[in-house]
């Protein structure tokens, strides 16, 4: 059992590589003087290795006549943040008392439900890790969501969900019917129903003719003239004309027709039958006529083909219509077109016509989101009610659309709207929990307390814990304070207390009582917020404005969010440290670009421009120096802001917002680096630029191989560092056998030999030396891991630390590590790694520096509970040493509380399985299951004590 728990502790990280702690530039060839990054960085290389950039304190550069008040009154109009006005937001996701419990009862009904009910499923476990900081867990899921489909309305929804995680509606040139390539998103394999999970990754076969042009061409006169007369026995008359038929050819179109030609009644005696009065056009009849013969409408006019689905509906000729059905699906291309068919496709209950025009409305999301035409078809309740006779309104599609809503405005109506319709199609507890508790959510930010606290009791009786938050809030809102604190008093005396409920009740307490509420909810849970922001601002009112900074950017280091960044910001204005503020401020706007400061009253941008007269003016050459600076001292929020001052100069360049998407990255932004990345493709110059960009993209949203296609599609019309680096991270990614490996060092070194930034290249030399390492070349290693650098690429040291302990050289590796930490700005990750090659007792100093700059990084919490660096050959280190399992328990619980990891989860089981603590084992297991399925360790663990449960 040991085993598991060394397994554990084994560094997963093949190449810390290429992303994650990178960041990438793509040099651009063209006409003109070449790139400005390369131009400057040959210029500037050997100046910065003699004369590195500091930082200028930007007090020198005010204007000395600039009265204070002045100064006071334009940059803090609005003057400073109080802290009896700060409150934590509510959070419109579903919470749990019991986080690891969920998870691990999830796993287990995901694994014993029916395959047909797997996509139900699937969707609850999307709605519990919307709430996580990792949107791969949530696309992840989605995707197994879409795998199990059965019905099209499922499929079409859920594939242009996946479309809208990617946000291709941002991408220049695109349309939102194009296909991806795969089945998965397909927008023709969406109207074929059926259960295909195993095909669901294969490329689909798109015909380029959207109706489907047939191998066998042929005309309606054609087939007209194969018929002979002699065989229409009977004729339909509508006015004064006639249009013979075959009255078996007929008969055969639904059982009504049947019933008349050949029953008993008086029709089936006559040869010419009257239909003048039933309302069908004569074209119409001919076309049914035709159609009783050949089985085919795609010959016919769309409009003929309308009235014949009316028709088909009047006497019953289900084949008929599913041939038109089908057909009129195959011509909705665009919203134009979907709006015109949808109130055809809803009069006449057309299932794939309505869900064809559907497909178009969600896929062109969020911009249907904002047209009244289109919301009028799923807002209102008469609106679900006609989807609904259609088999078209769903729980998945008001989720979609409500996520969507509240993503673009909590408080419109529309939101409202949508939110309500979600819970008309709420039928299980879950869905029920969740559309109650954000109509309350959506309620209380429209400060309409009442229908507020109503909304959060109705989740709080289906089983929602969390929304109890929302009814204190809303009872304090409506002036009962003291009600509101009992409430949450309550929950924390009947539950065992997770850092929410005291960040919560210390809102309704005062003085002591408060900051120590405040206290323990960071001590439960770091990552919140808002402990911090209070005392910031309870010091910044004494006057501490020093220890104010100093709080607020303990989250920062480790979190960055952009009301922590306003925050800072604030407090930076009021001790007229206007350098700080500005970095913090083009940090936030790199976040959220539409970001409103100061409690929503002052556009980010316009307090830029406010602040710019306060400090030094750059050029963009003064920038890339600046740049390389905050890249050599491990600084990425300094980076960033550089970066987003660089882009207000040249907004259109590419590599800018490359290098942007990847610093956010970096910092754990994911959503910012999406937009950033999608935002290079855009100002891209050339097709082999373009197609690295929408390589990454892919790569990032799960799609890997595609991602090496777009590489090797870009090498071919240009080699570029960008795209072998890009190719060699796929491959790497992909697999890392020795074969493999090799040709991952072949591609670093074509990169190489490719023009690019000294910044790029001394991320691929550091990304060479990760392989060369793995491959045992540690000389090579060492040397590229020198000339990194050489060029100012400082986390190359921990690369050459591993070289060193590697050659058994711990002292050396030591050294390593402690420049490292001298020269980061932000050294969480060093401290960490330190430990490694240090003695047990300083390996424990280390990490518990690493926890208090970033308590999310995991391995400070598995070393503490068992197994320590890996130069020791015993393999029991700290609590293990003294048999202290229930101590080892207690030290990952306190991480799990507030972060749920694999690697935490599944140590935690293995010390439950050495303890005979069965159920436990199987718990954590099945959480950890629940987050990654296919974890071998974890999978083994977990057969292994359900047989010993079996056999007892």
């Amino acid at each position: 059992m040991q085993r598991n728990k060394f397994t554990t502790m084994r560094s997963l990280k093949v190449l810390d590589r290429c992303k994650g702690a990178q960041v990438y530039a793509l040099h651009t060839t063209g006409g003109g003087g070449g790139d400005v990054g390369d131009k400057l960085y040959h210029q500037l290389q050997d100046h910065l290795s003699v004369n590195p950039v500091r930082p200028i304190s930007m007090h020198n550069y005010q204007s000395s006549n600039v009265p204070l008040a002045y100064v006071n009154e334009t940059l803090l109009p609005y003057g400073l943040p109080v802290s009896d006005l700060l409150e934590p937001q509510i959070e419109s996701c579903l919470k749990f008392v019991d986080f690891i419990g969920t998870l691990a009862d999830l796993y287990r009904r995901i694994e014993n439900c029916p395959q047909f009910e797997k996509t139900g499923m699937y969707l609850e476990q999307c709605a519990i890790f919307k709430g996580l900081s990792d949107p791969k867990l949530f696309r992840r899921t989605l995707r197994a969501a879409r795998q199990h489909t059965v019905d099209v309305h499922s499929k079409v929804v859920l594939a242009a969900w996946l479309r809208y995680e990617r946000r291709e509606d941002e991408l220049r040139g695109t349309n939102s019917m194009n296909c991806c390539g795969r089945n998965i998103e397909c927008p023709k394999a969406t109207l074929v129903p059926g259960y295909n999970p195993e095909f669901i990754y294969d490329p689909c076969v798109c015909s380029k003719n959207p109706r489907g042009e047939s191998v066998d061409d042929y005309s309606i006169e054609d087939v007209e003239c194969s018929t002979s007369d002699e065989y229409r026995d009977m004729s339909f008359c509508i006015g004064d004309n006639e249009i013979r038929c075959i009255r078996y050819c007929i008969a055969s179109l639904s059982t009504p027709f049947r019933t008349m030609l050949y029953g008993g009644f008086r029709e089936s005696r006559k040869e010419k039958i009257n239909f003048t009065q039933n309302g069908i056009s004569i074209e119409c009849m001919k076309a049914a006529e035709l159609y009783s013969r050949i089985r085919r409408v795609d010959s016919f006019d769309p409009r003929i083909i309308l009235e014949l689905l009316t028709f088909s509906n009047r006497f019953c000729c289900d084949d008929l219509k599913s041939a038109c059905d089908s057909y009129l699906a195959s011509l909705v291309n665009d919203v134009e077109n979907a709006l015109l068919l949808i109130e055809y496709g809803l009069e006449e209950n057309a299932y794939l016509l309505v869900a064809a025009c559907l497909q178009v409305f969600l896929r062109e999301l969020p911009n249907t989101m904002h047209s009244p035409n289109v919301m009028k078809y799923f807002c209102s309740p008469e609106a679900k009610e006609r989807l609904a006779l259609v088999g078209h309104a769903s729980f998945l599609l008001y989720f979609f659309l409500s996520q969507i809503a509240m993503e673009e405005d909590m408080k419109a109506n529309t939101t409202v709207m949508l939110l309500e319709r979600l819970a008309d199609c709420a039928t299980e507890s879950w869905q029920k929990q969740l559309a109650y508790h954000q109509l309350g959510v959506a309620m209380y930010e429209r400060k309409e307390y009442k229908d507020a606290q109503s909304w959060f009791e109705e989740a709080y009786e289906s089983g929602h814990i969390y929304s109890k938050v929302g009814i204190a809030r809303t009872k304090c809102k409506r002036g009962h304070k003291y009600s509101a604190y009992k409430m949450i008093n309550s929950l924390i005396s009947e539950y065992k207390p997770v850092g929410w409920m005291h960040q919560e009740r210390s809102l309704y307490c005062d003085g002591k009582e408060k900051m120590s509420d405040l206290e323990m909810a960071t001590e439960l849970d770091p990552t919140l917020c808002f402990p911090y922001k209070y005392r910031a601002v309870l010091l910044l009112e004494t006057n501490k404005i020093g220890a104010a900074i100093s709080e607020i950017s303990k989250i920062i280091s480790f979190k960055v969010s952009p009301d922590c960044l306003e925050l800072r910001a604030w407090i930076s204005i009021a001790m007229e440290d206007y350098e700080r503020a500005l970095r913090d401020v083009r940090a936030l706007l790199t976040l959220e670009p539409n970001y409103m400061m100061f409690h929503e009253k002052m556009h980010g941008d316009h307090l830029v421009e406010l602040l710019r007269p306060f400090v030094q003016q750059w050029s963009q050459a003064d920038c890339w120096m600046q740049l390389y600076d905050r890249w050599s001292s491990v600084d990425d929020l300094g980076s960033l802001a550089v970066v987003h001052h660089m882009l207000a100069n040249d907004p259109g360049k590419s590599l800018l917002w490359f290098r942007q998407s990847l610093l956010l990255l970096r910092l754990n932004c994911q959503k910012a680096a999406m937009r950033s990345l999608r935002l290079a493709r855009n100002h891209s110059t050339s097709d082999h630029e373009r197609l690295v960009y929408e390589g990454w993209i892919l790569y990032d949203t799960g799609h890997c191989e595609e991602a090496l296609a777009k590489a090797e599609e870009s090498i071919s019309i240009q080699r570029s560092f960008e795209a072998f680096f890009l190719k060699a991270y796929a491959l790497a990614d992909t697999s890392l056998d020795q074969e493999s490996s090799a040709y991952v060092i072949q591609l670093l070194l074509d990169a190489l030999r490719c023009p690019s930034d000294g910044l790029r290249k001394g991320q691929a030399l550091n990304n060479l030396g990760s392989v060369y390492v793995d491959c045992e070349k540690l000389d090579l290693a060492a040397d590229c891991y020198m000339n990194a650098l050489n060029i100012k690429h400082t986390r190359a040291h921990q690369g050459l630390a591993r070289v060193f302990h590697l050659k058994n050289q711990r002292k050396a590796a030591y050294d390593e590590m402690t420049k490292l930490i001298e020269k980061a700005r932000s050294n969480a990750s060093a401290y960490e790694k330190r430990s490694e090659y240090s003695d047990r007792d300083m390996a424990k100093s280390d990490l518990a520096m690493a926890t208090q700059l970033d308590p999310l990084r995991t391995y400070p919490y598995r070393y503490r509970a068992a197994v320590g660096p890996e130069h020791e050959v015993s393999a029991f280190a700290v609590l293990m040493d003294d048999h202290k399992e229930n101590e080892a328990i207690a030290e990952l619980t306190r991480a799990l509380a507030f972060k749920p990891d694999l690697q935490l989860l599944h140590l935690r089981a293995a010390f439950h399985d050495s303890m005979g603590d069965y159920a436990s084992t199987v718990r954590d297991c099945e959480a950890a299951l629940c987050l990654e399925p296919n974890h071998a360790d974890t999978l083994e663990l977990y057969n292994k004590v359900r047989e010993l449960v079996k056999e007892q």
